[in-house]
């Protein structure tokens, strides 16, 4: 399929997708770029064979298929200056978390002759970095591609084959309707968090109140671990859909504090009740 893959970004899921590729069968060359130390780290610990030397060295990059596994602004960054360094017929995809400006980046930077697939594999963890990668993170996932009219299909084939290949599910949308929904079900799940463990960190007892918490607890603030570099910007290219998923939360959350003031029971009750449709009970 491939002879040459560069990872660029190597953390938590661009590693992860290296040992995914290899655990899959992939034989060939793997090399990586970006991220400070964390090549290094990847080279040492065997995800890698080596630094990616092109980039740095303003030559043309040898491989035919580029996975960007950055930050969103860092991969709109590396299209519109690596582009021009990316080998004519190469393949490029990315893993960020929201598409739209990544997608339209790529429209404008990329030249012809070299194929783009937006991507978005919903896999990871609050955890980053080389050291916590294993080939098995995107067993079982959804991995969403955003294919829009200048896709080419055979590109499409052979990324949704691959997808399958890594254990995952890959799943069309476009670049809108994936910023759309992955507001709400990803960066609105992450904003709750950070709200929670907030708000009982501005307590002088928290520290105790946290030898007293469950489960539930540590469920719901889990996420508050993850680190602001990365979810920045997410905040600055997926605002607006941000703010909405936001807005609606707030509001249920308006009308359930209001039926609690009143003791308004079946208020209360209505909103366990449609809460219970959504989430599974065993």
């Amino acid at each position: 399929m491939f002879q040459h893959v560069v990872i660029v970004g190597c953390g938590l899921i661009g590693c992860s997708f290296a040992l995914a590729l290899r655990r899959a069968g992939f034989d060939g060359r793997i090399t990586g770029w970006g991220g400070g130390e964390s090549v290094e780290e990847a080279i040492q610990r065997g995800i890698i064979s080596e630094r990616e030397r092109s980039f740095d060295e303003g030559h043309s990059c040898p491989a035919d298929f580029i996975y960007l596994a950055a930050p969103v602004l860092a991969i709109v960054e590396f299209l519109q200056t690596k582009s021009g360094l990316l080998k004519p017929g190469s393949f490029i995809t990315d893993a960020g978390s929201t598409k739209v400006e990544i997608c339209r980046t790529a429209r404008r930077c990329l030249p012809s002759g070299i194929d783009f697939l937006g991507g978005h594999p919903m896999a990871g963890s609050e955890k980053s970095g080389a050291e916590h990668a294993h080939a098995d993170l995107f067993e079982g996932a959804a991995y969403i591609l955003t294919p829009d009219d200048r896709t080419p299909s055979e590109r499409l084939a052979q990324m949704e084959l691959l997808i399958r290949e890594i254990g995952a599910r890959p799943i069309r949308m476009t670049a809108e309707e994936h910023d759309r929904t992955i507001a709400y079900i990803s960066h609105l799940p992450q904003y709750l968090s950070t709200a929670l463990a907030a708000t009982i960190e501005r307590h002088p007892d928290a520290r105790q109140w946290l030898s007293l918490a469950g489960e539930g607890f540590r469920d719901m603030t889990r996420l508050a671990a993850s680190r602001f570099r990365l979810w920045r910007d997410i905040t600055l290219t997926n605002r607006e859909n941000i703010l909405q998923a936001l807005d609606e939360y707030i509001r249920d959350l308006s009308t359930l504090r209001q039926a609690v003031a009143t003791e308004d029971l079946e208020a209360v009750e209505e909103s366990f009740q449609r809460a219970n449709r959504l989430s599974p009970t065993d």
